[in-house]
């Protein structure tokens, strides 16, 4: 996809560098149920103020030209919820879908869902199919919805598929290797995750996207995500920009620094 005209951009983000700019952000939306606590209103009115949020970041993330941005929207653990609270979700998915899809043609979004399908009501189904389908050309942002997600099961489906397709005879064990197995994972076709966001303060992964975040740069706001502003979401985009991303290796201002920079040198610890 072509960079937006950098006038377009806020000017701290015009700033930096487009290498430096995550290519795929994904995103823990955590803090509904306490921001609509503090206010003494129903869990289902902060899911509902957080949809609102989906919008401006999502709106966003297409306006500055970044490639996908992932939502963790309701994990395969979240069934064990109220079962009024999974209701309200549910109907809050349909309902953004159904307002949505003229946004996502007109803004170039491409929808893509990522998550079992069992279990998920039919209407739900439905929509995410139909919005599915009437995106599939489009060439600008990948709007990625995790829903029923789970990543260890994600993991195990795809070596599942791969254990069906040995015995098959359709490919040898030896030919399973990272990059088969990352081909059956929910994300194929879609790039990996450089930068997670998690709002609400914790700090855990919550099962998300394990395999796909290997390497990706972390950044972790107290800030509840119906509170998640435009200005936040600029602030997670610039931290990442000022990271020094290794990889396994020095980076380039401690290879500098010790005297070469121009790669060779790797180090087979964890990243410091």
């Amino acid at each position: 996809m072509t960079p937006p005209d950098p006038a377009r951009l806020p000017p701290a983000l015009a700033a930096l560098p487009r290498p430096r700019w995550p290519r795929h952000i994904a995103v823990i939306m955590d803090g509904n149920g306490r921001w609509a606590q503090s206010r003494g209103l129903p869990r289902a009115a902060g899911h509902r103020e957080g949809v609102e949020t989906v919008r401006r970041v999502v709106t966003e993330a297409a306006r500055i030209g970044l490639e996908a941005i992932t939502l963790y929207s309701f994990s395969s653990e979240n069934w064990k919820r109220p079962a009024d609270e999974v209701e309200a979700l549910m109907f809050l998915c349909c309902e953004f879908l159904r307002q949505e899809r003229p946004t996502m043609l007109r803004e170039n979004i491409r929808f893509r869902r990522i998550g079992r399908r069992e279990g998920l009501p039919a209407e739900v189904l439905a929509e995410l199919d139909e919005t599915e389908r009437a995106t599939a050309h489009l060439t600008g942002l990948t709007l990625c919805l995790a829903l029923n997600y789970g990543s260890r099961t994600e993991i195990a489906d795809a070596a599942r598929a791969l254990a069906r397709e040995v015995a098959a005879g359709k490919r040898s064990p030896e030919s399973v290797d990272e990059a088969a197995l990352a081909s059956h994972l929910y994300t194929a076709g879609i790039p990996d995750p450089d930068l997670l966001v998690r709002t609400a303060g914790e700090m855990r992964i919550s099962n998300y996207l394990l395999w796909q975040i290997s390497y990706a740069e972390l950044h972790v706001t107290e800030v509840l995500w119906p509170d998640f502003a435009l200005a936040d979401f600029h602030r997670a985009i610039l931290a990442f920009g000022a990271r020094d991303r290794r990889f396994g290796g020095l980076g380039m201002e401690v290879a500098d620094a010790v005297g070469g920079g121009t790669g060779g040198g790797t180090d087979a610890g964890p990243r410091g």
